[in-house]
C-alpha cells in the first residue's frame, strides 16, 4: 500500500477528532468583547457584540468551560497567536489592553 493512501500519523496526545458543524453554527457569529468569571470549578466566557455608539452589549455565545480546558484554551491560543504574527506581523491593540485586562 502507498503513503497516499496512509491517513496522516494522529498528533501527539492522541487520535484526530473529527468535528461536526451545523450550518448555522458554520455560518460563525462575530464577537467584538467577551467578559469572563469564574468559580473554583468552571470559567464562564461570554462573548457579545458590543455596536458602536451603542449603551448595551448583547452576548452571542455562553461557554462554561473547566479550568484544565480553559488552561489548554490559552495555551493554545497564545501558540497561535505567535504563529500569526510571525506570518502576519505583530498585532497593535494599541492601549485598549491596559484598560481590559483587571
Amino acid at each position: 500500500m502507498s503513503d497516499q493512501n496512509q491517513p496522516p500519523p494522529p498528533p501527539k496526545g492522541g487520535p484526530r477528532i473529527q468535528l461536526q458543524v451545523d450550518d448555522d453554527v458554520a455560518q460563525g457569529m462575530y464577537s467584538n468583547l467577551v467578559l469572563i468569571n469564574h468559580t473554583e470549578n468552571e470559567f464562564v466566557l461570554d462573548f457579545a457584540f458590543l455596536a458602536p455608539g451603542a449603551p448595551r452589549a448583547k452576548v452571542r455565545a455562553r461557554i462554561i468551560s473547566s479550568p484544565q480546558h480553559t488552561r489548554r484554551l490559552l495555551t493554545a491560543l497564545q501558540k497561535n497567536l505567535e504563529k500569526y504574527e510571525e506570518r502576519f506581523g505583530a498585532i497593535d491593540v494599541g492601549e485598549e489592553e491596559e484598560e481590559i485586562i483587571h
